[in-house]
């Protein structure tokens, strides 16, 4: 039976963020550096459930640092170490938090937008198109059925929402006016590229990323990718082999889980609902085929 980390305790560390998922530590001396912790938690529909998914923060952790690594050649990240004997002094008595599931990563100023590139229609997007086929300021084909391919991936931007409410789509020139053109052309085209090499990547996994989200942040004043990348938790995949337009696929994320909740008579508002350990174990390999599939 694996152990569920769902909430961390470094007493001697500084916590300075409890998200979703994941816990943000500052290193007493190291002023330059973060620690950061994948817990077991899963969040959907902006709720975080009270029952976690034992190991989940490892398979994230592993995910990232895959990724990170594949996709150097095209901007730098934020990684410094996932070993935990590398990490400053005061971290190792908390070894058995850390093992696995941690990253030590360089600090930097994060960019206030979530930069979200779609190669396939699902999701908010798809809603957003049967209403108007001008989403955010991009004039989509007519006739797309839920879950078509883009003609070219897009780049489109959200705010990032405080815990519990829900980042909003904005348009490009809305971007602009946030963080200026400068940056915004340098964040959409590292983004694009970024996607386009990792939906490469997986296809010949047999995986589809329909849609996935990357953070970015300035160090002086180069842009690095941070936080996680490509994982079950930012990102939409789908299994190549059961693609097949014009309805929801099924996915390697937790899609399940938001598909059981919404069976449920729940209206998506604190507290959640209590999960089956079926509904956990189901959920749990989801990610871990996921893993499977991308690393192996």
């Amino acid at each position: 039976m694996i152990n569920a980390v769902i909430r961390t305790k470094c007493p001697d560390l500084n916590l300075l963020h409890r998200g979703k998922v994941r816990d943000m530590y500052a290193v007493p001396g190291h002023d330059d550096k973060l620690l950061m912790i994948a817990t077991d938690r899963i969040s959907a529909y902006d709720v975080v459930m009270d029952d976690p998914i034992p190991g989940k923060g490892k398979i994230l952790t592993r995910i990232s640092l895959f990724w990170f690594n594949l996709l150097g050649d095209i901007v730098a990240n934020h990684l410094l170490s996932s070993e935990v004997n590398e990490y400053p002094e005061v971290c190792h008595q908390y070894r058995d938090q850390l093992e696995g599931r941690s990253m030590l990563v360089r600090k930097t100023r994060v960019q206030p937008i979530e930069c979200i590139v779609r190669g396939y229609i699902s999701g908010s997007f798809w809603a957003a198109y049967q209403r108007n086929t001008t989403v955010c300021g991009f004039e989509l084909p007519k006739g797309l059925q839920e879950s078509d391919k883009f003609p070219q991936p897009l780049f489109t931007p959200s705010t990032k929402a405080e815990q519990g409410l829900h980042d909003e789509n904005i348009s490009l020139d809305r971007m602009k006016e946030i963080v200026g053109r400068e940056l915004t052309e340098k964040m959409e085209q590292i983004s694009l590229a970024l996607y386009k090499k990792a939906a490469d990547y997986a296809l010949g996994k047999g995986i589809i990323i329909a849609d996935t989200k990357f953070e970015l942040g300035l160090d002086g004043g180069e842009l690095i990718l941070i936080d996680e990348v490509l994982t079950p938790d930012s990102s939409r995949f789908w299994p190549l082999d059961a693609y097949s337009p014009g309805k929801g696929q099924p996915s390697f994320d937790k899609q399940f889980l938001r598909d059981y909740l919404s069976s449920l008579d729940w209206n998506k508002q604190p507290p959640p609902p209590p999960l089956s350990p079926e509904i956990l174990e189901k959920t749990r390999a989801r990610y871990e085929e996921a893993q499977q599939k991308l690393l192996f």
